[in-house]
């Protein structure tokens, strides 16, 4: 065992406990955040704007700080990026984070002196939680990849910017550096493709230990060794132990992943985003991932069925309740207000707090009353492949198809087949019935005829990456979303696959 290995265990061992400490106590660690934030924040722009000074209380937060998103909070962020002081937390920003939004275009969010050390510790403890729960790490020794985009930062009025996942680069700890692959020039590379093909020439004969990335740019790389070897991932990387992934749902993934090893491995998911680092995986056996109470991010929950009321329900972390979707909004030292970051989740325990992220808030399809959202496909999908276990997935999107013949509107599956249902009408109606099952509203529009039962449409291999690539999008940090109220999505896949 090498010396960083070694060394893992202790070091494990003195962060669990240290976490212990808010494990044990939520809800108090949760208002220590909060009264911290709000004192720190009074003198800045949005402080002063808010009548911070006079905030004792999560109500008075309440009844001053407006539920807000990007494109709502835009006359702040825009003079953060303009190099003004003091806006929205004190000083400037140590970085902004593009990230792409839906409305606004690109967005910025800001990472600071205070909240860069979330975003490191938050993947770093994630490891240390998997060393002190199995004991595993001879992965330390060996080379680890991070899929990522371009470490490569621009300068904004005097602030470096660029995406989060190179941003994050540059903090990886110095005894982990040399481990790291692939080289800092072929991360730099911006075409997905060209990068790909080099991080292949350069990991191709190392001893991978660890890979990390969005499973479906982790599969296109998997693609690409077994093409060039002939082997599966187990015999070009003997000793690769452990997958770290985020940002989607890993089980439409996971069956033709794990194929492409040819063997199970560790796995370990991570709630990652721009806005901050908000829990991880500390159980092999759990799904559910541990809420970071104690990291400067103070938590509220609403309902989603309230979300787009004018006055929501608020809940802190002592008032949620297991099995209910609830929209994720944050306040935090990034200078971060009631802040809406478009997820959905569910807490699948209280004691400790752990949830899984369910979908997005604006991504569901209710172009007839049926508000179906991305947990609900994602499960119906996996039900479904459990009846048929010849089927392999890549990817799938749903989108709504508006008839005007009355009774003939329907939901479109879009589905990219690794290997195709040897019955795809079976196969469509068993999705349907599960889907069925699962969301009620959309059970009563297909008994009263007013939605046929859903269309399977099998697109040809590559169709995805066609369009993520048609757009701009292909590979770093880049999702498919899983459903959309309308067709542009769709509209695309079938251009890229008719052209």
């Amino acid at each position: 065992m090498g010396v960083k290995a070694l060394l893992s265990k202790p070091l494990a061992a003195y962060v669990h406990k240290k976490h212990q400490r808010w494990v044990e106590n939520p809800v108090a660690a949760q208002q220590a955040v909060f009264k911290n934030l709000v004192q720190k924040a009074q003198a800045t722009k949005f402080g002063r704007d808010h009548s911070f000074a006079s905030i004792k209380s999560h109500a008075d937060f309440v009844k001053a700080v407006p539920v807000r998103d990007y494109e709502a909070l835009s006359a702040y962020f825009n003079l953060v990026k303009q190099g003004e002081n003091d806006v929205l937390w004190p000083g400037k920003p140590l970085y902004l984070a593009k990230t792409s939004g839906t409305t606004s275009g690109t967005k910025y969010i800001p990472i600071t002196r205070d909240s860069i050390p979330n975003h490191i510790n938050g993947a770093k403890d994630a490891l240390l939680a998997y060393v002190h729960e199995t004991g595993k790490s001879a992965f330390l020794d060996g080379k680890m990849i991070f899929l990522s985009g371009s470490p490569e930062l621009e300068q904004v009025s005097g602030i470096n910017t660029g995406r989060l996942s190179g941003i994050a680069n540059h903090h990886v700890p110095g005894y982990l550096r040399t481990n790291q692959l692939p080289s800092y020039k072929t991360n730099c590379i911006d075409d997905w493709e060209t990068k790909l093909d080099q991080i292949v020439e350069e990991t191709i004969d190392r001893d991978m230990t660890l890979i990390s990335g969005i499973p479906p740019w982790v599969q296109m790389y998997f693609d690409k060794l077994i093409r060039q070897t002939g082997k599966p991932i187990k015999d070009i990387f003997p000793n690769f132990q452990l997958f770290v992934y985020g940002g989607v749902n890993f089980e439409p993934y996971r069956k033709k992943l794990f194929e492409s090893i040819g063997q199970q491995v560790d796995s370990i998911e991570l709630f990652p985003a721009s806005e901050g680092f908000f829990a991880f995986q500390n159980k092999q056996n759990d799904p559910g991932l541990l809420l970071l109470l104690d990291a400067g991010i103070f938590y509220e929950f609403i309902p989603t069925e309230e979300y787009f009321n004018e006055n929501p329900t608020r809940l802190t972390i002592g008032e949620v309740e297991p099995g209910v979707n609830y929209a994720l909004v944050v306040s935090s030292n990034a200078g971060l207000w009631s802040y809406s970051i478009g997820d959905t989740v569910k807490f699948t325990s209280v004691k400790p707090y752990k949830l899984i992220v369910s979908g997005r808030i604006k991504h569901f399809i209710s172009a007839f009353g049926e508000h179906v959202i991305g947990e609900e496909v994602e499960k119906a999908m996996k039900l479904t492949m459990a009846k048929f276990p010849e089927v392999e997935l890549i990817e799938f999107t749903v989108a709504p198809f508006v008839s005007q013949n009355e009774g003939a509107s329907c939901h479109e599956w879009l589905v990219e087949f690794a290997i195709k249902p040897a019955n795809e009408a079976a196969f469509a109606a068993e999705l349907d019935k599960q889907l069925r099952q699962l969301n009620s509203y959309y059970d009563d529009l297909i008994a009263g005829n007013i939605l046929q039962k859903l269309k399977l449409t099998a697109l040809p291999r590559g169709a995805f990456q066609s369009y993520m690539k048609s757009q701009g999008k292909l590979g770093g940090q880049n999702k498919v979303p899983r459903l959309s109220n309308d067709r542009k999505l769709a509209g695309g896949l079938l251009a890229v696959t008719s052209s």
